[in-house]
Formats: structure tokens, sequence, C-alpha cells
């Protein structure tokens, strides 16, 4: 499988706050998820965005997968998470209704880039 992916402007954040917290969660632009269980709220967010008093881990950048994926498709974060494996890369992969995303570290960007190339994937850098 062969995907097109774009690589977006923002430096993210990855947070971490208690279940129940009610804060006013919002990003002025850019990818923004928020994503709750019954233990914790995780947010993705710009970092100039990020909430404060929360545990966060900054510099990470997605990797947009171009979309929309058919909802029948498999294999889509297979054929990503396979190559950075194998290059070493770390990755948190979050998922829209509209496609799938790849956040790697920005110190990794390089690394991504050149396994998921090697691996037949085109990424297009902005």
């Amino acid at each position: 499988m062969s995907l097109e992916l774009r690589v977006l402007p923002d430096k993210l954040a990855v947070c971490r706050l208690n279940a129940g917290d009610e804060s006013d969660l919002r990003a002025a632009s850019g990818l923004f998820s928020v994503t709750r269980t019954a233990q914790e709220l995780s947010v993705v967010c710009p970092e100039e965005d990020a909430p404060e008093d929360c545990e966060a881990s900054m510099g990470w950048r997605a990797l947009e997968v171009q979309g929309p994926i058919d909802h029948t498709a498999t294999g889509v974060l297979a054929s990503l998470a396979a190559p950075l494996a194998e290059a070493d890369v770390p990755l948190f992969p979050l998922a829209t209704f509209d496609t799938d995303y790849v956040l790697v570290r920005q110190q990794d960007l390089e690394s991504a880039t050149e396994a998921l190339t090697a691996a037949g994937h085109r990424v297009e850098s902005r």
C-alpha cells in the first residue's frame, strides 16, 4: 500500500489531564484532538495552546495521510508503523472520521520521512 502524506507545520503537544478535568480546551488553529477515557483526558494541540498545569510531551510533528480513507480500508496504520519501527522512530497515532495521522518527534522527522519514502509512501513537506 502506497500512501500520500503531508507534514503539518505546527509543533504539537501531547497532553494528559485528569479524566474529570473540565478545562476550557481549544486551539486557535491546526490539529486539535481530545480523547477522554475513564482514566484520563488526552489532548493533542499546537504547543502554544497546551493547557496549563498538565503533564505534556512537547515537540511532536504530524504527518497527515491524504484522505478521506474508506472505513473498510485495512493496513493503513500498519503500512506506516512498520517502516517507522524499523527505523526506530516512535509514533503517536491519531485518527479522525476522514483520515489518519502519525505524530513523530521533531528530532525524528527526517528519519521518519526517509523511512516512509523508502517504504513507497510519498511525503510532502510544507
